[in-house]
């Protein structure tokens, strides 16, 4: 029986999961293209608009770039006026975006190659 405890302990290890959701939080496979929803309204041009920034502010790869990640996009939602509150969930990899007219919204990263400035339908 001590014989098989390394190999239980080796298959146990082995059916832990990984909890590294950046890769499919940032994953658009399947999702309506960025542009397409922010034609939907200004709140929704400004949501698509904060994704793109959080997209290509870093990688998002070590714990020193997804900060870098969320301050540059906390930054850039908090210039829009609509946005009451602008809440970093770590953990899952996306921002919450509380709008003045009570609509709240889950930005993850948008990595299209396009800058939040290039959203069409942003109020100016």
């Amino acid at each position: 029986m001590r014989r098989f405890a390394p190999v239980a302990l080796l298959a146990l290890l082995a059916a832990c999961p990984t909890y590294d959701s950046a890769k499919y939080a940032s994953a658009q496979d399947g999702l309506m293209p960025a542009d397409e929803f922010a034609k939907y309204g200004p709140d929704q041009a400004i949501a698509t608009a904060v994704g793109r920034e959080f997209g290509k502010a870093a990688d998002g790869t070590t714990p020193e770039a997804l900060a870098t990640q969320i301050d540059a996009a906390l930054a850039y939602a908090k210039k829009f006026p609509s946005i009451t509150a602008v809440t970093a969930d770590t953990l899952g990899h996306r921002l919450v975006l509380t709008f003045a007219s009570g609509w709240h919204a889950q930005v993850v990263p948008i990595t299209d190659g396009k800058s939040g400035d290039e959203t069409t339908g942003l109020p100016k």
